[in-house]
């Protein structure tokens, strides 16, 4: 089965018709480049019925068992089944609450599913823990931001760029943040991050948010630079999602429904692109069905 984890597709979907049709003329995808949607790991599998059978017994000290409810939950999650997952850490952290990365875990989970007081309380527990976690950081923010509190995430985000200085993903959510309160001002900074910009994957996606390259040259580059299944459905997870992210503020919603469908098709569950697509999605259309009431 070597070829299914190496072969590049692309497949007609419906998004393509529009952008073919309302885009700027260099951008001439008629169909949408994708990978191989990514499968369950069957190592996953036999480790969730392993630890299963194992958790049910009773002579397994505290200390393990914790950690085997937090390896099953990381299963769970590579997986698809959040909410067991959820489940899990819960209550490897009800044993041993001194784990930043899980605390960290559920925040992410929480926040998906908009429940954000209970994000900022598991983000909170996780940076006391560890007050230098720059992922619990940024996923704070992030949860800020979803929480229609952007200047507070702006605070985080400002901590974060003493720990990550130039990170490109943390910029484009510097960049989304200012958005909402002063959208030249949010582009004039990421253009200043953007000029010192190194060879990190992530600044295609500032260039592509900023307008400095096109779509067509994102996306020919990164079918012509990987040639690897599930690298290719990383890369193309986190440029539909920060495109879809884009068209969002632009106000074409068709099209960053679209995107972000297609960020979601590629199955690629353990990034928060993945993660939070659900979420853009589920905020786009609350938005569309309050402005026709």
């Amino acid at each position: 089965m070597k070829w299914f984890r190496t072969l590049a597709v692309s497949v007609a979907m419906t998004l393509v018709a529009g952008c073919a049709h309302q885009s700027p003329p260099k951008t001439q995808w008629v169909y949408a480049p994708m990978a191989i949607p990514l499968q369950n790991s069957v190592k996953d599998e036999v480790q969730i019925a392993r630890l299963s059978e194992l958790l049910q017994r009773q002579d397994i000290s505290d200390n393990v068992r914790s950690r085997m409810l937090n390896q099953r939950g990381n299963a769970y999650d590579n997986v698809g089944l959040q909410d067991l997952a959820r489940l899990d850490f819960s209550q490897s952290i009800a044993i041993n609450p001194k784990q930043p990365a899980v605390f960290n875990m559920l925040g992410v989970f929480y926040t998906g599913v908009n429940k954000h007081d209970a994000a900022y309380d598991a983000f909170d527990s996780a940076l006391d823990l560890d007050p230098k976690n720059a992922f619990a950081l940024r996923n704070r923010a992030v949860a800020l931001y979803y929480g229609e509190r952007p200047e507070l995430g702006l605070e985080d985000m400002a901590k974060l760029a003493k720990l990550q200085p130039h990170d490109p993903f943390n910029a484009l959510w510097v960049y989304f943040m200012q958005y909402e309160q002063d959208p030249q001002h949010a582009k004039k900074v990421l253009l200043n991050e953007y000029s010192v910009h190194n060879d990190q994957w992530g600044w295609n996606l500032v260039a592509l948010t900023l307008g400095e390259v096109s779509e067509e040259q994102v996306l020919k580059s990164i079918l012509d630079s990987t040639h690897d299944n599930e690298l290719l459905a990383h890369r193309l997870t986190e440029t539909y999602f920060y495109l879809g992210k884009r068209y969002q503020l632009q106000g074409r919603y068709a099209h960053a429904l679209s995107l972000f469908k297609l960020a979601i098709s590629l199955n690629v569950q353990e990034y928060v692109e993945y993660r939070y697509s659900f979420l853009e999605l589920e905020n786009i259309y609350k938005s569309l069905r309050q402005t026709k009431q």
